[in-house]
């Protein structure tokens, strides 16, 4: 049996054409975590949306978040101990910044700074909007991640040209089989 897959958009959701979506479509074993208003983040409701997946889930699961849904997992860890097989955390939003993130973001303050209780990869990209690349790269290393450095590919979404992603969904089959991603440095 496959790990299941749990697709968490960040801000907005992911449209049709974003990788989450695609994924999600043709990956049998993954499913979405739904929230109840994709645009007006509710940090509890959020949270209590992404607990109630994770302990739904038949064995731990993956957790493959985009955007603000990084400080979204982020913040579930530190406050809930449910097992998860790993994360890929996929451009993460700069919560903690004003210039970067649009004002509904900022209900995930502080982003947690300590490490994360599962093998963790975060996919970052050198020209992101939503968050410095040096920040990312602090980021990942307060949550003892493997930080992938994807280039110059803005949001890692739809309006920087990704749909299926396949070098992200080489990242989630790492995660997969279980080959531990090395902690930053």
């Amino acid at each position: 049996m496959a790990t299941p897959v749990l697709i968490i958009p960040g801000l907005g959701g992911s449209g049709p054409e974003h990788w989450q979506s695609l994924w999600q479509a043709r990956l049998p074993y993954a499913r979405r975590v739904e929230q109840a208003d994709w645009d007006k983040p509710d940090r509890a409701g959020w949270i209590a949306r992404l607990d109630a997946a994770v302990a739904q889930s038949k064995q731990p699961p993956i957790l493959v978040a985009h955007s603000l849904s990084c400080a979204l997992v982020a913040c579930w860890a530190a406050t809930h101990k449910r097992p998860v097989h790993g994360a890929l955390l996929v451009a993460p939003a700069d919560v903690d910044s004003d210039t970067h993130t649009p004002p509904e973001a900022h209900v995930f303050r502080p982003m947690p700074m300590t490490p994360l209780p599962f093998p963790t990869i975060v996919a970052a990209s050198r020209d992101d909007p939503y968050v410095a690349f040096r920040r990312a790269l602090n980021i990942a290393k307060a949550w003892a991640a493997e930080l992938v450095d994807i280039g110059e590919a803005g949001h890692i979404n739809t309006s920087a040209g990704y749909g299926e992603w396949p070098e992200g969904e080489r990242l989630l089959q790492r995660l997969q089989a279980g080959k531990p991603a090395y902690h930053s440095a």
